[in-house]
């Protein structure tokens, strides 16, 4: 049977390229042994609920437990309703159960018990009539809200106590969240803020993505079952450009081998990669269009905006910035700092925030091209200036991302300009106050700096025109573009500062300087 790279859903082995899946877990047959409650929290679709699925059946087949996986989801829509959500998640138990675990281990009937209940009473029967200490891996856990959410941690905890002879041995919680961040209010505005309905766990651990070895593991398989090669290059690319997020590394691979080189005697190479990072982004599949959702919430914008902007960071709590991480938007630079959690993601987050000036943004004559098509760059910049004095301030207001208006308008008109035959990639880092920009269009690269002039600050032309040397020496390029972004209270009107200058920096390279 063939096999295919999974962007959806839990894999299976014996139609989906898989990886040994509890290889990436913490020693978790440890905690259970030592009877231990614990939390995995991890992004959505890096392996969570594969893992678990596999670690349960592990531990049911050597003989020493009655292990299994179960969700919480189907009590999500019962909000204060705690016999409701107790009586649905009961009964998906129930069908999981009687699908994933032999006869002999099954639960006993649970019924005719108690709303308020029913999660503790029917666990403590199934632990009592077990002829093994019972594991219980409950998913999705963090789907739940308000009273139904608190009233079964509760529950866990109350009978703890009990395990393993009266109650499960261990009890997993598995979700995208640490407790201290589950949702309570109605809408999930709120959070619970601390452990203590579930102050029992031992640990919360994650569940790490791929490394380079992992990623080149997992396309092998596709080479032994197809004969198809992915070259060095291109598996340290896949890499990369998503630091191993699973998602992102079967996407790639998926969109390439099903799509883009059908052909399976043509090898894999690194512009196919790059081809399609280009159609996932543009295409916001499921994954990259929720990850852009949690860029509404306010605790996400304050941090997520000062990186983008390339500011400090504001004064924000441990378990904010954590909370980032714990999502999957960011991660924890070796080097030091918080950085976006890989370039794909880079990409994605001000594309999804330019969004709402593109979809404002006038029909514009492409007056950039020649008649062969090409990019002249001369004429960009005219057709800029001239964008940016008719519609630049008015679409401002169209920008989710106050602190990076400016930055967000520029980019939807450079999507205007590379649509269908360019790309612009972004850089930016906390502390810099820059963002970079490269524009790639036929046989023209074009890089550019924007800087923000700020109340009270000095004119940015002078750092600018350093920082953006060092990006033209990156990319090997002698000329780009500066743009200064007056924001100032009593800056000129726009029609008086919006001009260019022309600048050398010192090491020769011409810059041309926007002040907008």
């Amino acid at each position: 049977m063939p096999r295919w790279f999974n962007t959806a859903g839990p894999c299976q082995e014996d139609i989906h390229y898989v990886l040994p899946p509890t290889v990436r877990l913490p020693d978790l047959e440890r905690l259970i042994a030592q009877r231990n409650y614990f939390v995995i929290h991890a992004p959505r679709q890096v392996g969570k609920t594969t893992a678990m699925l596999a670690l349960a059946k592990q531990l049911t087949d050597s003989g020493k437990y009655t292990a299994v996986m179960v969700s919480a989801e189907v009590g999500a829509p019962f909000g204060q309703d705690i016999g409701g959500a107790e009586d649905a998640i009961l009964g998906a138990w129930r069908d999981n159960i009687s699908f994933r675990l032999p006869p002999e281990l099954q639960p006993p009937d649970w019924t005719s018990i108690q709303s308020g209940q029913k999660i503790r009473a029917a666990l403590q029967a199934w632990a009592q009539a077990s002829p093994r200490p019972l594991v219980i891996f409950i998913d999705e856990i963090d789907a739940l809200q308000d009273q139904a959410l608190i009233s079964i941690l509760r529950q866990l905890r109350d009978a703890y106590p009990n395990r393993p002879q009266a109650f499960p041995q261990s009890v997993g919680l598995i979700g995208l969240r640490d407790v201290r961040d589950y949702k309570v209010a109605a809408g999930g505005s709120d959070r619970l803020n601390t452990s203590s309905p579930f102050n029992i766990k031992v640990r919360s651990l994650t569940l790490r993505n791929f490394n380079a070895e992992e990623v080149a593991e997992l396309y092998a398989q596709h080479t032994e079952d197809t004969g198809q090669v992915f070259t060095p290059e291109a598996t340290a690319l896949a890499f990369e450009l998503t630091q191993g997020q699973p998602w992102l590394v079967n996407a790639l691979a998926k969109e390439i081998v099903e799509e883009l080189v059908t052909d399976e005697s043509s090898a894999i190479t690194a512009n196919h990669i790059l081809e399609a990072k280009e159609i996932l982004i543009q295409r916001q599949d499921t994954h990259l269009d929720s990850l852009a959702e949690r860029l509404r919430e306010n605790r996400v914008k304050a941090i997520i905006e000062p990186i983008l902007a390339g500011q400090e960071l504001p004064e924000s709590s441990n378990d904010d910035r954590q909370y980032l991480v714990d999502l999957g938007l960011l991660r924890r630079d070796p080097a030091g700092g918080l950085v976006i959690a890989n370039p794909i993601y880079r990409e994605v987050l001000p594309r999804v925030l330019a969004q709402g000036p593109q979809d404002s943004l006038p029909i514009i004559s492409p007056s950039w091209l020649n008649p062969r098509g090409e990019l002249m760059t001369d004429a960009l910049l005219q057709a800029f200036l001239a964008f940016w004095l008719q519609h630049g301030e008015p679409l401002l207001k169209s920008a989710s991302y106050p602190e990076i208006a400016p930055h967000l308008v520029l980019m939807a008109f450079l999507h205007r300009v590379i649509n269908g035959g360019g790309t612009l990639e972004r850089e930016y880092a906390i502390g810099r106050d820059r963002m970079d920009l490269c524009l790639r269009y036929g046989e023209v690269t074009l890089g550019i700096e924007l800087k923000v002039w700020r109340p009270k600050k000095a004119d940015p032309l002078s750092k600018g025109l350093e920082q953006l040397d060092g990006y033209l020496a990156r990319l090997g390029q002698d000329s780009g573009w500066l743009v200064i972004f007056d924001r100032r209270e009593n800056a000129l009107e726009l029609e008086e500062r919006l001009k260019t200058e022309i600048h050398t920096t010192q090491m020769g390279r011409s810059v041309t300087v926007i002040r907008a």
